[in-house]
C-alpha cells in the first residue's frame, strides 16, 4: 500500500525530470551549449508547477520520496565517480591550498548569510554550494541538515543563476588578470560550482585549462564528504544539546546517515579498482537522473511567496560569497606561485 500510494507523484517527478531533459538538449541543440542544467530546469518547473497548483494527498507520498531517498540514493553513487589519485596528482601544495579555499569559503560564505539575516540552514546550504559543488553540495548537505524545500530551492536557485554567470564571465576576468592557462584552470576549479560548468568556462579560454580545471575542481569535490560527516556529527550534537541531554557518543549509524556512509564506501571501491572508468561513467549518469526527479520533487515543495520574501538577502547572500570566493582563490594563486 506504501508503494502503490507513492507512485502518482513519483510519476509525476520522473514526467518533470524528463521534461527537463528536453529542454535541456533544446538549449544544446538551438545554441550549441547548455545554459540551464536539467537538473537546474526541474526545479524551475516543479516550483512553476506548485505556484499554479497545490499537490493535494495523492501526490505528497511520491513527492516526498522523490525528494529525499531517491535523492540520498543519487549522493551514494556520486562517490563512484571520485578518483581519489587526482589529490596526489594535484601536488601537496596545491592539493592543502584547496582545502584551504574551501574552509576559507564556507567559513566567509556562512558568516555573511548569517549577517544578512537569513536562517542556520539556509545560510549552511549556501556556504556548501558556493565553497565546494554548487547544487551537488546542496542535494547533499540538505538531508543532512534536515533543511526545508524552500531553503533548498532558494539555495539551488540562486547558486544556478550566479553559477552561469560565472562562466560566462570568469574568462573575461581570466584576460584581464593576464593569467596563463594553467593559472585560468586552477582558478576555474576553484571558483565555479559544477563539473560541467568549469569545462565551459575553461575551454573558451584554453585546453590546457580545462584539463587543469577539472583536475583541481574533482579535488575540492572530495571536500564533499568531510564537511557532510562533519555537519551530521554538528547537527546531531546540536539537536541533543537542545533538548539539555549530555550525550554519550552515538553508534556510527546514528551519527552519520547512511547515504554519507555509501558515499564513503563507493568512493572506496572505486579507489580499489573493483568499479572501473566506465562503470563509474555509468553511475554518475544515473546519480544525475536520479539528482534531477529529486530537484523536480523539491520545485514541487518550494513556495514562491517565501522566496519572493527572502530573494534580496539571498542574491546577495550567494553574491558576495562568490566574491570572496574569487578573491581568497586568486590570492591563493598568486601565494603558491602558481604558472
Amino acid at each position: 500500500m506504501r508503494i502503490q500510494r507513492q507512485i502518482p507523484g513519483a510519476v509525476l517527478c520522473v514526467a518533470i525530470g524528463l521534461a527537463a531533459r528536453v529542454l535541456e538538449l533544446a538549449q544544446r541543440t538551438a545554441a550549441g551549449r547548455v545554459w540551464l542544467e536539467a537538473l537546474v530546469v526541474a526545479l524551475l518547473l516543479g516550483t512553476a508547477i506548485r505556484w499554479l497548483w497545490t499537490p493535494g494527498d495523492l501526490w505528497n507520498p511520491g513527492i516526498d520520496f522523490a525528494a529525499r531517498p531517491v535523492l540520498e540514493a543519487a549522493v551514494v553513487l556520486l562517490g563512484l565517480s571520485v578518483d581519489l589519485p587526482l589529490l596526489v596528482r594535484a601536488g601537496p601544495a596545491l592539493a592543502l591550498g584547496i582545502v584551504l579555499v574551501v574552509v576559507l569559503g564556507l567559513a566567509s560564505s556562512f558568516t555573511i548569510a548569517r549577517r544578512l539575516g537569513l536562517n542556520r540552514h539556509l545560510s549552511l546550504l549556501i556556504a556548501c554550494g558556493n565553497s565546494i559543488c554548487g547544487n551537488s553540495a546542496i542535494a547533499a548537505v540538505a538531508p543532512t541538515i534536515g533543511a526545508a524545500a524552500d531553503d533548498i530551492g532558494a539555495a539551488i536557485a540562486f547558486t544556478a543563476a550566479l553559477g552561469v554567470a560565472v562562466v560566462l564571465g570568469l574568462p573575461i576576468a581570466g584576460h584581464a588578470l593576464g593569467y596563463t592557462p594553467f593559472q585560468f584552470g586552477v582558478l576555474a576549479g576553484l571558483c565555479v560550482y559544477a563539473v560541467p560548468q568549469v569545462l565551459a568556462a575553461t575551454l573558451a579560454f584554453d585546453p590546457l585549462s580545462a584539463q587543469v580545471g577539472t583536475l583541481v575542481k574533482l579535488v575540492r569535490v572530495l571536500m564533499l564528504g568531510p564537511v557532510v560527516i562533519t555537519l551530521a556529527v554538528f547537527e546531531r550534537r546540536r539537536g541533543t544539546a537542545t533538548a539539555a541531554i549530555q550525550p554519550k557518543l552515538p553508534p556510527l549509524h546514528a551519527l552519520v546517515p547512511w547515504f554519507v556512509l555509501g558515499f564513503l564506501v563507493c568512493v572506496a571501491l572505486r579507489f580499489a579498482g573493483v568499479v572501473n572508468a566506465e562503470q563509474a561513467l555509468v553511475a554518475r549518469e544515473l546519480a544525475s537522473a536520479l539528482t534531477i526527479v529529486a530537484m523536480a520533487a523539491l520545485g514541487l515543495g518550494v513556495s514562491v511567496r517565501t522566496l519572493a520574501r527572502q530573494g534580496r538577502s539571498v542574491l546577495a547572500a550567494v553574491t558576495l560569497s562568490l566574491v570572496v570566493l574569487v578573491l581568497i582563490s586568486i590570492a591563493l594563486i598568486a601565494g603558491l606561485g602558481v604558472r
